[in-house]
C-alpha cells in the first residue's frame, strides 16, 4: 500500500510547512547511480544509494524529469507527462522509489516542464497530421511565415541553445507553417492560452499527487505565457535564459503566468498533506521573483542571484538582504543554491576569476588554465556553511557534497548537450556539470555502475575523480562529505537554524558575520588576512583547518555558540 505522505517520518518539524527550511538535494538521475549496468543512471540505482541521503541528511530529493523521452535535451524533452522513461525503469520501482524514500524520512519532489512537450508528444504528432488552424495545432504556437511565400520566420526571437525559435514543417507536401519552440527545435512551446493546456497539466499534477509525491519543481516557470500576437522582440534579438532587464518581455515573466499557477496550487492545498511547488524563474529582480511567491501561488522560487553573485563580501552582504526583504514581504522563505545541473559548478566558478557576466557558464570564466582547484574547494566548502546557516531553505546539487569539479576537456564527440550542436560546435553546453558521480573504487566508472556493468558510462569520469569517491571520503574526517554530513547534522540539531530570525553583527572589510536567533552566530571570511572570532566564542564546525587562537583563516567559515 503506498504510503501518504502525511506518514513519513520527517526529520524535522514534519507537517505542511517541512517546504520553509528543508535541504532538498538535486539527483540528475543518469549521472547519479546506474543500476544495471548500462551505462546510465535510473531509479535502481537511485534505490541502491538512498541511504547515502539519508546519511548526508537532507530532508528530501529532486529528481530530474524521469518521464519517456526520446532525450534530445536530456530528459526535458517529455513524450508522455504520465509515465517512466523505460531507460530509468518502470512505474512499479518509482512508486517503490517513493514508498522507500518515504520510509527513510525523505520527501519525493519531480521535475515538471510545462512550457513545451517532445515533438513525439501524442499532441504535437497530432498536430503535424492536422491542418493550419485546426484544433490541434492550437495547442501549440503554429503560425505563417513572413516574407516572400513565407519563407522567413514569423518572428525575431531566438532559441536558448542557439539560432532560431522556429522551425517549418511541411504541409501537404510543400513547405508550411512554423512552429514556436524556445529550446531546441525538438521541444515545442505548448499554447497556454488554450483551456486545454492548462486542464491536462493540472491533471498531470494530480495523477502524480495520488501516487505519493510531495511536490513538484517546475521547469522555466517564467515561461508559458506569450505576449499576444507574438510581437519581435527587437534590439539584437537577446533571448537568453537569464534574466534580462525588461519587465514587458513578450514570452519571459509575462503576467499571465500567475493565474496559471494559482490554479496549481489550488490542486495542491486540496491534499490533507498539501504539496508543494519551486519555480525555477529566471527573472529580472528578486521583486519580480516576489510575485510567484504570493500567498496564493507558489511556495518557493530558487534563488539564482545568490548563485550568480561572486565570492565577495559586499556583493553577497547585497545579494542576502535583498532576497531577504523582498520573499518577507509576501511571507515565503527564501531558498539558496550554490550549483545545479544548468550552470558550472562552483568549485571551478569559486576557484579562478569571472571574466564575464555571472560566471555560471564556461564562457564567463577565465580559461581552464586559471583554475586553482584547491582554492575553489577551500572557499566551497565556506561557502556551503554560509548558505546552510542563512535562514530559510537550500539545494544541494549532486556531488555538492564530494566537492566536484566542472569536467572542462570532454571529448567533443561524447558531449550531448544541444547547445553544444546549435551553437555551431562553440558553447561546449552543460555537459561538464552532469558527468556521472564516483561512489567507489580507483577507476571509471569508480562504482557508478555495478562491478561487471556491460557499458561504460554515458559521460566519461576524469581519472582523478579517484580522490573523490564517497568510499575515499566516508572515514575522513576532513572530508568535503564529512563537512556536509556535519553541517546538516547540526542544522537539524540546532533550534536557531532554518526557518527564523537573522541578523548581521558587525565586522571587518571581507568579512560576513551574522546571529541566528539566540546563541548561533556564523562567520565568513572572504578578506585575505585572517580576521579574529568574537571573544568567548566557541566553534560548533568550521570548514577547514586553521580556526584556531580565535582566528579565523582567509577564505573560510565558522559556526559558532556565543
Amino acid at each position: 500500500m503506498r504510503m501518504g505522505t502525511a506518514e513519513v517520518a520527517t526529520r524535522r518539524t514534519g507537517g505542511s510547512t517541512w517546504w520553509r527550511d528543508a535541504v532538498v538535494y538535486q539527483l540528475y538521475i543518469r549521472s547519479f547511480a546506474d543500476g544495471n549496468g548500462d551505462g546510465i543512471g535510473d531509479i535502481a540505482g537511485i534505490r541502491a544509494r538512498l541511504g547515502h541521503l539519508r546519511d548526508l541528511g537532507v530532508d528530501a530529493v529532486w529528481i530530474n524529469p524521469w518521464y519517456p523521452s526520446p532525450m534530445t535535451d536530456g530528459g526535458y524533452d517529455v513524450a508522455d507527462y504520465r509515465a517512466v522513461e523505460p531507460v530509468f525503469g518502470t512505474a512499479e520501482e518509482a512508486g517503490a522509489l517513493v514508498d522507500e524514500a518515504h520510509a527513510l524520512g525523505l520527501r519525493v519532489i519531480l521535475d515538471i516542464v510545462p512550457n513545451h512537450s517532445s515533438d513525439q508528444h501524442n499532441w504535437f504528432r497530432q498536430a503535424l497530421a492536422a491542418a493550419p488552424g485546426s484544433p490541434e495545432r492550437a495547442l501549440y504556437h503554429f503560425r505563417p511565415g513572413r516574407g516572400p511565400g513565407g519563407e522567413e520566420p514569423p518572428n525575431d526571437w531566438r532559441s536558448v541553445f542557439g539560432g532560431s525559435a522556429w522551425t517549418r514543417v511541411t504541409d501537404g507536401g510543400e513547405p508550411g507553417e512554423w512552429y514556436l519552440h524556445l529550446f531546441d527545435a525538438t521541444q515545442p512551446d505548448l499554447n497556454w492560452a488554450d483551456p486545454r493546456v492548462q486542464a491536462e497539466f493540472e491533471s498531470i499534477l494530480r495523477f502524480w499527487f495520488d501516487r505519493g509525491v510531495d511536490g513538484f519543481r517546475i521547469d522555466v516557470a517564467h515561461g508559458l505565457v506569450k505576449s499576444d500576437g507574438l510581437p519581435d522582440l527587437g534590439g539584437d534579438g537577446e533571448n537568453m535564459l537569464a534574466p534580462v532587464e525588461r519587465t514587458d518581455h513578450p514570452h519571459w515573466d509575462r503576467d499571465g503566468v500567475h493565474e496559471i499557477y494559482r490554479g496549481w496550487r489550488r490542486v495542491g492545498d486540496s491534499y490533507p498533506d498539501p504539496r508543494v511547488f519551486v519555480a525555477e524563474a529566471w527573472v529580472d529582480s528578486p521583486e519580480r521573483l516576489a510575485r510567484y511567491l504570493r500567498p496564493d501561488e507558489l511556495h518557493t522560487a530558487f534563488n539564482f542571484d545568490f548563485l550568480r553573485t561572486p565570492w565577495d563580501a559586499e556583493a553577497l552582504r547585497k545579494a542576502i538582504d535583498h532576497s531577504l526583504a523582498t520573499v518577507a514581504e509576501v511571507g515565503a522563505p527564501p531558498t539558496w543554491v550554490l550549483s545545479n545541473h544548468d550552470v558550472v559548478r562552483h568549485v571551478s566558478r569559486l576557484g579562478r576569476p569571472v571574466t564575464n557576466g555571472a560566471g555560471h557558464s564556461l564562457s564567463d570564466l577565465a580559461p581552464a588554465t586559471t583554475l586553482d582547484r584547491e582554492l575553489g574547494r577551500r572557499r566551497a566548502r565556506a561557502a556551503a556553511l554560509l548558505m546552510f546557516a542563512l535562514p530559510g531553505g537550500a539545494y544541494v546539487y549532486q556531488g555538492d557534497e564530494l566537492g566536484l569539479w566542472e569536467v572542462e576537456d570532454l571529448p567533443d564527440e561524447v558531449l550531448q548537450d544541444p547547445t553544444w550542436k546549435r551553437s555551431g560546435n562553440t558553447d561546449r553546453g552543460r555537459d561538464g556539470c552532469r558527468v556521472p558521480l564516483p561512489w567507489s573504487g580507483t577507476a571509471p566508472p569508480f562504482g557508478f555502475s555495478q562491478d561487471g556493468a556491460r557499458s561504460t558510462p554515458w559521460l566519461p569520469q576524469p581519472a582523478d575523480f579517484a580522490s573523490v569517491t564517497v568510499e575515499a571520503q566516508e572515514d575522513d574526517p576532513a572530508s568535503m562529505l564529512s563537512l556536509y554530513r556535519a553541517a546538516l547534522a547540526l542544522r537539524h540539531e540546532h533550534p536557531a537554524l532554518g526557518d527564523g530570525e537573522f541578523t548581521w553583527l558587525p565586522s571587518g572589510p571581507g568579512v560576513l558575520a551574522f546571529s541566528r536567533g539566540s546563541g548561533f552566530a556564523c562567520v565568513v571570511n572572504l578578506s585575505d588576512s585572517p580576521v579574529p572570532l568574537p571573544a568567548g566564542a566557541t566553534v560548533l564546525l568550521g570548514s577547514g583547518p586553521g580556526i584556531a587562537d580565535g582566528a579565523l583563516p582567509p577564505d573560510a567559515a565558522a559556526w559558532l555558540a556565543v
